[in-house]
């Protein structure tokens, strides 16, 4: 049974859209980076975000 629609958000997904400001402005503030830094991350390794946490020295 799939999970109700509006339980879900890009928290739960294993993957970064750059695109998305309030993504961006999410994980900048849980890790205590900034934009550019996350972004700079973000072109090294790719789109998952453990992977953009790990090139940061952060936790997911």
């Amino acid at each position: 049974m799939a999970e109700p629609k509006g339980k879900r958000d890009f928290r739960d997904s294993p993957r970064l859209d750059p695109k998305e400001r309030h993504q961006v402005e999410y994980w900048a503030k849980r890790w205590g980076v900034t934009h550019d830094q996350i972004i700079s991350a973000y072109r090294k390794v790719g789109m998952m975000v453990k992977d953009i946490a790990l090139e940061l020295g952060k936790k997911r």
